[in-house]
């Protein structure tokens, strides 16, 4: 890599580390990293001065014009040479698999790093480590997939011996996952459970065909990521919620939903199980670490929204050094006083990746 980039993701580990929230410091920094992508990235500069904006003309970290999530589909969007890169996320390709989108990773130490410690405040606020079931592929199976290098660091990190993938070169296994579970409610252990939420949605339908219910130790809680909308059926979070309670006994404030994307190196998370360790039960809204910042956009100026006003995200993130820090989403949202509430997807947009890729995975015969 070059000497620039070295330093810069130097910077960026330091500003994480230091559990820094200064708006000026994060300014300055995201103003440094535009520069950098505008003089290395060249689609990004062509992107940037087909708008009229580079670094002499953007003076503060909201004016840096945020690359469309399409953008990462059509162009090779990297600082580094894209054949030396580490990893190569991808997103799912669902509505035409050849299209996919791509994001390049020459070096996953940031990448790492900035999802470990937001997954400890927002996931597991009050222990150390616990059993960690996943319903989804380990990154073994999965180089590609930034979902998959994400639940791999989870057990890593912070899952226990009890801990395990139920996912093998056949698909999905139900069946373990399930008595696995058993074993744990018997035990008095707790569980985290995660997946693609269209993972949860056949695993719930698995236990429903079993007749099989679980009261799962208190402490479990409930981990899913990805949307609401796939191929098989659709379902609301409502229904989800009432789901997870009836099957596992696990109630809403020990749910969690995380928003992440394969064109980000950050995640977002509901704030429902940080808010009951701090006493605070019942905040849902989405928020992020301090390195990644959230605008509302009006989708016809994009201008920001007022507060309580729908909107389209864009997203800025610091780890995301080496393509664009600055995402422009297809999803909607609602900014408020404590983060952001995610509404859906822009009209006419694709199903959002990661419950969609479970939901194909099962249709191949993932039981």
């Amino acid at each position: 890599m070059k000497e620039e980039s070295i330093s810069l993701i130097a910077e960026i580990k330091d500003f994480i580390e230091a559990g820094n929230d200064s708006e000026e410091r994060f300014g300055r920094l995201a103003l440094k990293l535009f520069r950098y992508q505008y003089e290395n990235n060249v689609f990004y500069k062509n992107f940037c001065q087909a708008k009229r904006k580079t670094p002499f003309t953007v003076h503060t970290w909201e004016e840096i014009p945020p690359m469309p999530v399409q953008g990462f589909k059509d162009l090779t969007l990297t600082c580094e040479p894209a054949e030396e890169a580490e990893a190569v996320f991808m997103t799912s390709g669902t509505t035409n698999p050849d299209a996919k989108g791509k994001n390049f990773h020459p070096d996953l130490s940031l990448w790492d790093l900035s999802m470990k410690g937001p997954f400890k405040n927002f996931v597991l606020p009050d222990r150390e480590k616990m059993a960690i079931f996943v319903l989804s592929p380990s990154d073994e199976y999965n180089k590609n997939s930034s979902l998959s290098r994400y639940l791999t660091n989870a057990v890593f990190y912070y899952g226990n011996e009890y801990s395990r993938f139920f996912h093998n070169e056949e698909g999905l296994d139900f069946q373990g996952a399930a008595e696995s579970l058993g074993r744990m409610a018997e035990r008095g252990e707790p569980v985290l459970i995660m997946g693609a939420t269209f993972a949860f949605v056949h695993f719930l339908d698995y236990m429903n065909e079993m007749e099989q219910s679980l009261l799962l130790a208190e402490g479990s809680r409930i981990f899913d990521t990805g949307g609401f909308k796939g191929q098989a059926r659709e379902i609301t979070p409502e229904e989800m919620t009432a789901l997870y309670k009836r099957f596992f006994g696990i109630e809403k404030d020990m749910q969690i939903n995380m928003y992440g994307m394969t064109e980000l190196s950050s995640q977002i998370y509901d704030q429902t199980i940080l808010s009951r360790h701090l006493g605070r039960q019942g905040l849902t809204d989405k928020s992020g670490p301090a390195w990644l910042k959230t605008r509302v956009l009006d989708p016809a100026t994009f201008e920001p929204v007022k507060e309580g006003e729908a909107g389209v995200l864009a997203h800025y993130d610091l780890a995301n050094w080496n393509s664009c820090l600055a995402v422009l989403t297809e999803d909607l949202g609602l900014k408020t006083g404590y983060g952001f509430k995610l509404l859906g997807r822009v009209k006419g947009s694709e199903a959002r990746g990661c419950s969609i890729a479970a939901d194909q995975l099962l249709s191949k015969g993932g039981r």
